[in-house]
């Protein structure tokens, strides 16, 4: 027998649990209370220590705790305590006994608002997702294909979107089985569907029980929904200052129509979704422009000619970027026996600012290519037209013009500030053009010096940035290609033609470099076939055509 606390009058082992700021019983095994908390009193009035909890509680909680004193039912009981309802949790506390916490179950005004919590939390939590799921895509297709499916999985039986029209046609997207979302552009007046043509100008939505489902016409309803619909939700897509279009949400049941709430709630997904396309329609046409405008950015398509093969390889600062500070261009002679002209140049920088000076550079170029047979003169209107107070840049480049002499290749190279084009033998060996000049748009006065350089058949003439022979990499990350390798790399590619030379150097440097920060790099090699024309062999007449 436990000894009595002085205090309360209780046994020792019984008077925390006393103390205890809920209802709670202790039983033993054969349905004894061995203790109890001040609040059970409250409930169970007849309550004391030492009483046969049959003689003190309900039927039902003293059933539970017989079927539960084998420990493997766990499970809550519930009935009726003082004339409400109780929830009984038990706790095993050893061998012997199981505490019993009496948790009085909510009114239903209260359990009304703890389903409305409970409620607005999953939306709240649901709208968070979908801003997330979203904003996570820029392809606007992909993001119309996302409304549709989370609408129709979280706010109605079936979902379509309407875009504001394109060329006559309204551009639809409906919800289907499986998360596969169909597209399809629909001949169709939206002023023939009440709310519709409202929701696309942006107007608030009409409520949903103004609109009759019986009035949808058959292309607004989803072909996996083949039950009639009962219930109808229009809701405008508020975009940028410009409706994104419509979400229109359809039920089967015209029993489960949408609730106010409901409505409030779909507003607030589409004016997410509304944000989420017109972000995405934003990127589409900036992308459109950036493309365009990076047409003539990027470096020409190159390709063998009659008289000589031309190859080019081109790799931006970064990977993520296609243009930059490096750039080449070709612009054809005029008739059979006209000079062609490449020009192979670095503006100074990286990234897009130094693409849009190569852009003008190439520009200018163009239009100065009927001068080409006088280098120096080209290359002085050119930086006279880059010095200005708002262009602070300069640049480096080599111009070779390239004629058929004699049946042999014929080079005219001129370098402004730039590195000296290589000359690759058919022995192997290779030399520098004997070319230089000053930089250009960085002086008022300019001056360079031209070489004419021969090619027999079979021999290469390389122009390049110093992107490449200032590649930093290598096994410790910090030493550069250098000139050295450069001309090694290009000796050992003696024989071969434009193409492969061009991807042996890029190749090359792009393994020195491998993931590390490098400049732009550019290259343009020029090529005298092997193959010449009819009645010549290696350059000379009286041939024939020889591999």
């Amino acid at each position: 027998m436990s000894k009595d606390n002085s205090a309360t009058g209780r046994p020792i082992d019984a008077v925390a649990w006393w103390f205890v700021p809920h209802p709670v019983l202790v039983v033993d095994r054969s349905g004894i209370v061995r203790a109890f908390s001040a609040p059970t009193e409250a409930v169970l009035t007849g309550v004391e220590i030492g009483t046969r909890l049959a003689d003190a509680a309900p039927s039902w909680l003293a059933q539970a705790h017989e079927h539960r004193t084998d420990g493997e039912d766990l499970s809550p009981a519930r009935g009726e305590l003082d004339g409400r309802e109780f929830t009984a949790r038990p706790t095993p506390l050893s061998a012997d006994e199981i505490a019993w916490w009496l948790i009085a179950e909510p009114d239903g005004s209260l359990r009304d608002a703890h389903e409305a919590l409970a409620r607005e939390r999953d939306r709240a939590a649901f709208l968070d997702n979908a801003s997330a799921v979203l904003m996570a895509s820029l392809n606007f297709d992909r993001c119309t294909e996302a409304v549709v499916q989370m609408a129709a999985r979280h706010l109605a039986d079936a979902a379509v979107l309407v875009a504001p029209e394109r060329e006559n046609r309204l551009p639809v997207v409906y919800s289907g089985p499986d998360d596969v979302a169909e597209h399809r552009r629909v001949d169709a007046d939206p002023a023939d569907v009440p709310g519709l043509s409202e929701a696309l100008r942006g107007f608030p939505p009409v409520p949903s029980r103004w609109i009759d489902p019986s009035t949808m016409p058959d292309w607004l309803i989803p072909r996996h929904l083949t039950q009639p619909v009962g219930s109808v939700l229009i809701t405008p897509l508020p975009g940028h200052g410009v409706p994104a279009g419509a979400l229109v949400l359809l039920r089967r049941d015209s029993a489960t129509a949408f609730s106010d709430g409901e409505e409030l709630f779909a507003r607030l997904f589409a004016a997410r979704a509304g944000a989420a396309l017109s972000a995405a329609q934003l990127y589409a046409e900036q992308s459109a422009i950036t493309r365009t405008l990076m047409r003539d950015l990027l470096p020409p398509q190159l390709d063998r000619l009659d008289d000589f093969e031309l190859a080019g390889g081109y790799r931006a600062s970064e990977d993520h970027q296609l243009v930059g500070g490096d750039f080449y261009d070709v612009h054809r002679g005029a008739g059979p026996n006209g000079e062609t002209l490449v020009v192979l140049g670095d503006v100074c920088g990286k990234g897009l600012e130094a693409a849009v000076l190569s852009g003008k550079i190439r520009n200018t170029v163009q239009a100065l290519a009927p001068l080409t047979d006088q280098h120096e003169d080209v290359l002085k209107l050119l930086n006279s037209a880059l010095l200005s107070p708002n262009n602070s840049r300069f640049a480096t480049m080599v111009l070779a013009s390239i004629a058929r002499r004699d049946g042999r290749l014929t080079l005219r190279l001129t370098c402004a500030g730039h590195p000296p084009p290589l000359i690759l033998r058919n022995d192997g060996t290779v030399e520098q053009a004997d070319t230089k000049g000053m930089l250009v748009g960085a002086l008022a006065q300019f001056k360079a010096q031209s070489t004419e350089v021969v090619l027999a058949p079979g021999e290469t003439c390389l122009l390049y940035t110093d992107g490449l022979s200032e590649a930093r990499g290598g096994p410790l990350g910090s030493e550069m290609f250098g000139d050295e390798r450069l001309i090694d790399a290009l000796a050992h590619c003696a024989g071969l033609p434009a193409e492969a030379v061009v991807e042996r150097m890029m190749m090359l440097t792009s393994e020195w470099v491998t993931e590390r920060t490098h400049d732009d790099m550019a290259v343009v090699a020029i090529t005298a076939p092997r193959r010449t024309r009819r009645g010549e062999v290696d350059g000379h007449p009286g041939g024939r055509y020889r591999a």
